[in-house]
């Protein structure tokens, strides 16, 4: 019967940097996961601006060649706004493009190097005793004994739903779809999109360039409170969706020719669930501890998850480390309090937002309007990419601030802002003077 220090299951970017983080530090880390690798990911395969700090911080060369800065939003009437990149204190002033399949490859490959022990398997039950969870069950009838468990197994995680830590009824879900296209696009695009005049599609769109040529496509649908039965619109309205990116000139053909919507040449096309806004999940109970998407740590404005599963991951086994197995958990919850800080405010606007979407359609055409855009848009940038909080002086960041109290008066009493205060001991609804300090 192995034991280990830690179980880290789940090898995407929160596992592979929490197995990393434990094996530098001297921990025997059990790595599982129930896929071979590589694997492919539904994904935008950008690695944000804290991600990109984060990996330079932990010593790790992806080797990407195409950083990216400015970024495109299209509103529902066609209207461009160029959303700045600002470098901030902490984190970069770019994000960077690496496929998923290399990209989680490569750090899987890290730890395994740093000495976690790469297991092959399907986690089928959680063993525990009055102290916490023991160890994990594998199909096919092995045991794993280990002092802590770090769940890193994605949106519909088997280690939170095995050690109950999910409400269904408070989650907030997503759903995307994403594919590959021949063709060059400059500058990451956003798209707001609307099938019907003033019916936004309950989400967006987006084309990115890829680090071998061509574009990273997707679709990505939000849902409110738990509900997950329309995620098959995503796939129903791909195609129109990328007949409509033709006609805004978002892609150029080879040679610079006008682009053309993708019929059968559609690659890699893949979907995938998002558990979004942290609320609904607990973090960190006895000894088990959730990092990723497996703890909802997805931007609930964007979809964004990389760079916050990579931190929470590395989080969740310096809290191990620090506290050892017994005090883990209640140190990870005090460590993630900044990290909650985005999610707590903005998840009800995202609840918000998929049940009123004639405001979301009138708030797009606003913030790509002449005269708006200019004005707004690097502090637009910093609150929407979750990078208000550590932001360089400027008065995008004062704009930002500005905006980021605004938004907590206006969600001051909700099922969310609830939901943190019980699970996290986050009790203001609007930020004191230090919770919105941003130096």
């Amino acid at each position: 019967m192995p034991t280990y220090d830690a179980i880290v299951v789940g090898a995407g970017p929160a596992g592979s940097v929490a197995a990393l983080t434990l094996a530098r530090s001297g921990a025997r880390v059990a790595l599982v996961d129930r896929r071979r690798f590589p694997r492919d990911k539904a994904c935008g395969d950008l690695i944000g601006p804290r991600g990109v700090r984060l990996l330079s911080d932990l010593g790790i060369d992806i080797g990407s060649d195409r950083p990216l800065g400015d970024m495109i939003v299209i509103g529902p009437t066609g209207r461009r706004a160029l959303l700045p990149a600002l470098p901030g204190v902490d984190y970069a002033g770019h994000a960077i493009v690496v496929e998923r399949q290399r990209f989680d490859r490569e750090l899987r490959d890290a730890a395994v190097a740093a000495g976690a022990e790469p297991v092959h398997g399907r986690v089928t039950a959680l063993r525990a005793d009055p102290s916490g969870a023991t160890g994990v069950d594998l199909a096919g009838g092995t045991f794993l004994a280990g002092a802590v468990i770090i769940g890193a197994d994605g949106a519909n995680s088997r280690v939170a739903a095995q050690a109950g830590l999910v409400d269904a009824s408070c989650a907030l879900w997503g759903f995307a779809v994403r594919g590959y296209v021949e063709a060059e696009v400059a500058l990451p695009h956003i798209v707001l999109w609307e099938p019907r005049p003033w019916r936004l599609f309950p989400g967006y769109g987006w084309a990115f360039p890829t680090e071998g040529g061509g574009v990273n496509v997707g679709l990505g649908l939000a849902f409110g409170w738990s509900d997950r039965t329309t995620s098959r619109q995503a796939m129903e309205r791909f195609g129109d969706f990328l007949t409509h990116l033709t006609g805004l000139g978002v892609w150029r053909g080879p040679g610079g020719a006008p682009g053309r919507a993708p019929g059968g040449d559609l690659a890699g096309c893949l979907g995938g669930w998002l558990k979004m806004g942290m609320v609904g999940t607990v973090p960190a109970a006895g000894r088990v501890l959730l990092a990723g998407d497996a703890a909802g740590m997805v931007n609930p404005l964007q979809g964004e998850g990389i760079a916050q599963a990579m931190a929470t991951g590395h989080a969740a086994a310096a809290a191990v480390v620090a506290a050892g197995p017994g005090g883990a958990a209640a140190h990870y919850l005090r460590l993630l309090r900044p990290h909650a800080r985005h999610h707590r405010l903005n998840a009800p606007l995202h609840a918000g937002m998929v049940a009123h979407p004639r405001a979301v359609s009138l708030a797009g055409r606003v913030l790509t309007a002449p005269g708006v855009r200019g004005a707004i848009s690097g502090a637009w940038g910093l609150y929407w990419n979750d990078l208000v909080h550590g932001a360089l002086p400027s008065r995008h960041r004062t704009i930002s601030a500005l905006i980021s109290r605004g938004v907590a008066v206006t969600v001051a009493r909700n099922r969310a802002t609830a939901w943190f205060a019980e699970q996290l001991g986050e009790t203001r609804g609007i930020p004191t003077r230090r919770d919105s300090e941003l130096t």
